[in-house]
């Protein structure tokens, strides 16, 4: 049971951080590339973080999980924990705080795209802001991923 519950903890930091990779820094710059309505690649962009955003949610809630069982209080004094937990509320913070200012704004520059509206400049500081905190939770992501180990000790 031990070497599954370990083999979960490696995966579930695998398909967290790379979903992070994948989606922020290789699907949605490809989809904004390719597609000539950058409406539609925004919606299938934003589509894609909040499936991210999911998947972190549950591979946080498992990473946390396994490391307050397996080292109990002790846990607390891991830097892992606080990556995980610093990763878990950036999702947390982007999805449910930063995501529906976003898509609020999308809907009150209708029927117009909010690029060509006048909320324009307000959506794209939204925007800066939730791109700022992604790269933070990638970069907490990939030292996670080299930190890993730390965290079955």
């Amino acid at each position: 049971m031990n070497k599954l519950a370990e083999s979960l903890y490696a995966l579930a930091i695998a398909v967290w951080v790379g979903g992070l990779v994948a989606i922020g820094y290789l699907a949605a710059p490809v989809l904004f590339a390719q597609l000539s309505d950058r409406t539609l690649a925004g919606n299938l962009a934003g589509t894609m973080f909040s499936a991210v955003a999911w998947v972190g949610l549950g591979a946080g809630a498992y990473l946390l999980l396994y490391l307050l069982v397996r080292r109990g209080w002790r846990a607390f004094k891991s830097s892992v924990l606080w990556i995980v937990l610093a990763m878990a509320a950036l999702t947390v913070a982007g999805h449910f705080g930063i995501q529906p200012i976003l898509a609020q704004l999308k809907a009150d520059a209708l029927p117009r795209a909010v690029m060509e509206s006048a909320l324009r400049d307000r959506f794209a500081t939204w925007h800066g802001v939730s791109s700022g905190l992604y790269l933070v939770q990638t970069l907490l992501g990939l030292w996670l991923v080299i930190w890993q180990e730390r965290g079955k000790r």
